[in-house]
């Protein structure tokens, strides 16, 4: 199997994932989901809240790190194998364009194509209307990433209610349509900054797309084809001079000339030649391999000290998101003092207010109560929280003391009653005059 075919099974297999993943549940919370409507994050059937995404940290780090890493030891790999606008181009270029409306040539990606002609023209349209339908498949999607898909489908019965929702939804597809349709692979070459960023994670054993100069020969020496000039090419360089490398090149570059910003990885030119090199009986002069295998002939050293580098931080990252999400509270409780810093009652007790937010993140009814656990400080006023699944409620804490503490440490314990497994230990300042 061609390098091409790999990649197409490997974009099928991520639309697939991709589309999926939204409605992919455990138990009965959502796999992947940063809701807009519940204001929750939901992650491999936990659910966490906003005021508790302490997993959000190691999962970003995870993410930079690991496109680093990726990219440190096998390129620009993302850019051809996984990247949403190189699968777009393919859907459109290839799929559409190319195998529908026989508009293009496989084998050559760079010929422009003639619109003067009626029956290309109304192609052309055919093209585009296909496409735009598939924008609104790709828009609404994404949308289900953070609207649940059982709310997103009711929102859009009703689209006048839900507005932002639809001009959210509008403004992705006319962004995808001129991206893919006009703007093209100028986007990997001008606009991504991930191709400057990539050239300086670079070394020699990088993987990347190498062509192998000491069997096809110097191409440019000089920022020339020297293959050209009888006096430069000796004629023992085994480059037939086919072009097909060139030709086949989304991005619309020579890869003979060495590493370059526009290459995107796809290895379409690696296929073009080991078609033409497959014929005279020889391999390939275009590799995806590091400079120290293909050119230098040294053995390449995966595990060098700067990968063991990213390899331990990936671990640490996962580690950590590992230990968070096991720590994650029954429920939440959010504590504020107001504006007044202590008063005192008709008895003589230093009074202190606070305003109590408590939100119910397991799945039952639980009626929440407070317990103080130091002996000069008591509950004046509280009334016992009952609240359903996932509701959040508002109520007023007031503690009163005898004793003239001075600014000094509470610690409170908030339990469901009837179960003190479930339970939350805060600490709060309690004020005094001195």
């Amino acid at each position: 199997m061609n390098y091409s075919k790999k990649r197409y099974l490997t974009y099928l297999i991520l639309t697939i994932f991709i589309i999926v993943t939204p409605f992919v549940k455990i138990g009965d919370n959502h796999i992947l989901l940063l809701s807009f409507v519940t204001y929750e994050f939901h992650f491999f059937g936990n659910v966490y809240n906003m005021n508790e995404l302490f997993i959000m940290p190691f999962l970003l780090m995870f993410l930079f790190i690991g496109i680093f890493a990726m990219t440190s030891m096998f390129g620009r790999v993302w850019c051809g194998w996984a990247c949403p606008q190189t699968i777009f181009r393919v859907v459109y270029r290839d799929l559409i364009e190319t195998f529908l409306l026989k508009l293009r040539r496989i084998k050559n990606k760079q010929k422009d194509i003639n619109y003067s002609k009626t029956s290309n023209k109304i192609k052309k349209y055919i093209g585009l209307f296909l496409w735009i339908v598939l924008s609104f498949i790709i828009a609404s999607n994404f949308m289900l990433y953070f609207v649940p898909p059982e709310d997103f489908f009711e929102y859009i019965k009703e689209p006048q209610e839900h507005l932002f929702l639809i001009m959210f939804i509008l403004s992705i597809v006319m962004f995808l349509v001129y991206d893919i349709v006009f703007m093209k692979e100028h986007f990997c070459t001008f606009v991504c900054p991930y191709s400057r960023i990539q050239s300086v994670l670079y070394d020699n054993n990088t993987k990347q797309v190498v062509y192998n100069h000491n069997r096809g020969g110097q191409i440019y020496p000089n920022n020339e084809k020297t293959i050209f000039n009888v006096k430069q090419w000796s004629g023992n360089e085994e480059c037939t001079t086919c072009e097909a490398c060139v030709k086949v090149c989304p991005t619309h570059i020579d890869i003979r000339k060495g590493l370059q910003v526009e290459c995107i990885n796809c290895l379409e030119c690696s296929d073009a030649c080991s078609t033409v090199m497959g014929k005279l009986g020889k391999k390939s002069l275009i590799y995806w391999g590091s400079t120290n295998n293909v050119l230098l002939k040294k053995i390449e050293k995966f595990l060098n000290p700067r990968n063991l580098v990213y390899i331990a931080s990936l671990i640490v990252c996962i580690l950590f998101t590992a230990y968070f999400m096991g720590e994650k509270e029954p429920f939440l409780v959010n504590i504020n003092k107001n504006t007044e810093l202590y008063k005192i009652d008709e008895n003589g007790n230093v009074v202190n207010n606070y305003l109590l937010t408590i939100h119910n993140s397991s799945e039952e009814k639980n009626k929440f109560t407070i317990e103080v656990l130091n002996k000069d400080v008591s509950i004046k006023r509280y009334i016992p929280l009952v609240l359903n699944p996932k509701q959040t409620r508002k109520t007023v804490l007031v503690l009163s003391s005898k004793n003239r503490l001075s600014t000094t440490k509470i610690n409170l314990l908030f339990y469901v009653e009837g179960n003190k497994n479930m339970r939350v230990k805060k600490e709060i300042v309690f004020y005094s005059p001195k």
